[in-house]
């Protein structure tokens, strides 16, 4: 279950957006696994999508669709991540767009592909067209939790939040859904996330927003070190509430919009690190006194992808020693290490190069026995620090990943 996360979720409408899932019919169990957004006409729209050079064929396809016109539609499919299928796999992708191009009277460049799922499987797109017409016919405003259960994976609970924040004297709003449980070291994105603003915002206010956003959000978790083929991270304006647009970076209303989106999308990307697969503890290395931020980032996440470190995370054992281990290993080779201090929460670990000799193993024991704890580590070298939001490795991580096709 996941770690201090209900998966209750009580989302308001945004509008310009509606919202609706429907059953594919490809899975064991009967559920929805095919959400559609849909964004009313002129609607902005930024993404973020996957480093990872076989990156799957919706990511292709929706890069192309961005450069050619204003999204309509974002479908999005659960089960299947339609990756490492050639150019079946595109054609599969832009025919999915194209059965919902033409139910809803859309260019195709109009509607933005999505999937998640098991890699190198074929889409069924007879699926796609019996579900379709069903979504569409369902769009609703207020069915975001519909949405956010519909694109689980291996996910327990729905992802999802709400924002407000004001342009001049006008309420505006930001909703924002996730999946992602395992197969989580996102590069520019996660596994996929979906966040609609009401305010009206240019493009490049628009792309600046989700950058930041992303960076200080989705990018600063790994679950294992694993970077998807799919990950995707989407926010779009539709403009609906009525206030000014938003033209510059500089705006005091651009500063609103980016501290709603950055909060939602930081809370959607520590629900995804408390939801992790078998996780039951959920962890923050922070990392302080750099000589650059490069080098609290590279040292944070020694830390915090450590097998060593998780699996003793998982077993609440203070084995101190795998930390200094990793952090030794991630250091360059002019640090000095009698320079470097370890805490976990209030409790100094390592001091002048080895244990810091009032540490007392009770004491560590005392903080390993929470559900939440932090590892801090202060390099004392510099100004520069990071952040990074992890959490344990558990036998049942295992049974899920060994179990994933069967």
């Amino acid at each position: 279950m996941a770690v201090g996360l209900s998966g209750d979720l009580s989302m308001t409408p945004v509008a310009g957006a509606r919202v609706a899932s429907a059953a594919l019919g490809g899975r064991r169990e009967a559920r929805d696994d095919l959400a559609l957004i849909e964004l009313s006409p002129g609607s902005r729209c930024a993404a973020a999508f996957t480093r990872n050079r076989f990156c799957a064929a919706p990511v292709a396809v929706s890069r192309r669709h961005l450069e050619a016109s204003s999204p309509r539609y974002l479908l999005i499919n659960a089960g299947n991540a339609n990756a490492g299928t050639g150019e079946r796999g595109l054609r599969d992708a832009l025919r999915s767009c194209e059965i919902v191009a033409r139910a809803a009277g859309v260019p195709v460049t109009s509607v933005l592909p999505f999937s998640t799922g098991v890699i190198g499987e074929h889409l069924e797109l007879e699926r796609f067209e019996r579900a379709i017409p069903l979504a569409l016919e369902s769009l609703r405003p207020d069915r975001w939790e519909h949405a956010a259960r519909a694109i689980m994976t291996t996910d327990t609970v729905a992802k999802g939040v709400s924002r407000e924040f004001a342009v001049g004297d006008t309420k505006c709003r930001v909703n924002a859904i996730a999946k992602g449980s395992g197969m989580i070291r996102p590069d520019m994105a996660t596994m996929l996330a979906f966040a609609v603003t009401d305010a009206a915002v240019d493009p490049g206010p628009l792309s600046a927003c989700l950058q930041a956003a992303v960076g200080e959000s989705f990018n600063c978790i790994t679950v294992d070190g694993d970077t998807s083929t799919n990950d995707a991270c989407v926010l779009a304006a539709t403009g609906a509430s009525g206030a000014g647009a938003i033209e510059d970076t500089g705006e005091e209303a651009y500063g609103a919009l980016r501290e709603a989106v950055r909060d939602a999308l930081q809370w959607l990307a520590q629900a995804i690190v408390r939801d992790a697969e078998g996780a039951t503890k959920f962890i923050r290395i922070d990392v302080e006194e750099g000589e650059s931020e490069a080098l609290c980032r590279r040292v944070a996440y020694a830390v915090a992808e450590s097998p060593l470190v998780k699996t003793a995370m998982f077993a609440s054992d203070p084995n101190w020693g795998r930390i200094l281990a990793a952090v030794g290993r991630s250091l360059p080779a002019h640090a000095d290490i009698e320079r470097v201090r370890v805490w976990l929460d209030d409790v100094c670990i390592v001091e002048q190069g080895g244990r810091a000799p009032a540490y007392r193993e009770e004491d560590g024991q005392r903080v390993m026995d929470r559900e939440e704890l932090c590892v801090r580590i202060r390099l004392g070298g510099g100004a520069h620090r990071a952040r990074v939001w992890t959490s344990d490795l558990s036998h049942e991580y295992v049974r899920i990943n060994a179990e994933y096709r069967t």
